[in-house]
């Protein structure tokens, strides 16, 4: 651990201003935007350190959402996605509004339901050149793009790989009322007319579905 500076104290807690919620390193919160209709900026605490007259000091790792990426966003990216970058910074801790949870990719997809706290990591990113890692990530459909959790996607029953409803001439109602998906390549249109066929009435589906997270 890095020596605290003369006059100061390394913390193993800080509560947020007007609340009860306590914040540890290692935990991820919600930072005020100097300019009021932004987004709140989400970081990583790495420190907590007060001085002489208490004023407490966080040293934070950023993450960046996609628009801030030299890159800019993509179809792919997901709205709570987030990476994690290599600038790190001291803030005082009197910005901090709130906390919040980074899920890796996995878990995040695996929710039942998505609150606002709710953010998910699956890249690391170098600020300076715009680097990510990893540099490449698994595609799906056959628009080749990789998977965006927000959408809504179905697995062919043959080869079992996921694809978007638009890409298959389908709307995401027809998808969700399908029994039974096979994409082109393990159908032929005979079959295929026969197998992506819909219930009347609709039943449970039985076709596996990649739902939109659900926002509360």
């Amino acid at each position: 651990m890095a020596k605290t500076k003369p006059g100061k104290k390394d913390l193993d807690t800080y509560t947020i201003k007007g609340t009860t919620k306590m914040v540890r390193p290692g935990d991820c919160v919600l930072l005020r935007p100097s300019e009021s209709e932004k987004l709140p900026y989400v970081a990583r605490v790495e420190r907590l350190e007060a001085d002489h007259r208490s004023n407490v000091k966080v040293r934070v790792r950023w993450y960046y959402r996609p628009e801030e990426s030299l890159g800019g966003r993509r179809q792919f990216h997901g709205a709570k996605e987030l990476f994690l970058s290599d600038h790190y910074d001291w803030q005082s801790a009197h910005t901090i509004e709130d906390k919040c949870v980074v899920h890796t990719f996995k878990s995040y997809t695996k929710l039942d339901n998505v609150g606002v706290e709710d953010y998910f990591c699956r890249f690391e990113y170098k600020a300076a050149n715009g680097a990510f890692t990893p540099d490449r990530v698994a595609v799906y459909c056959k628009c080749e793009m990789p998977y965006n959790p927000d959408d809504l996607m179905v697995q062919c029953e043959g080869c079992k790989d996921w694809f978007h409803p638009s890409c298959m001439g389908m709307t995401i109602e027809e998808a969700k009322m399908l029994e039974q998906f096979l994409c082109s390549d393990c159908a032929s249109d005979e079959d295929a007319r026969k197998s992506n066929s819909f219930p009347v009435p609709a039943t449970s589906p039985k076709v596996k579905v990649q739902p939109k997270r659900r926002k509360r």
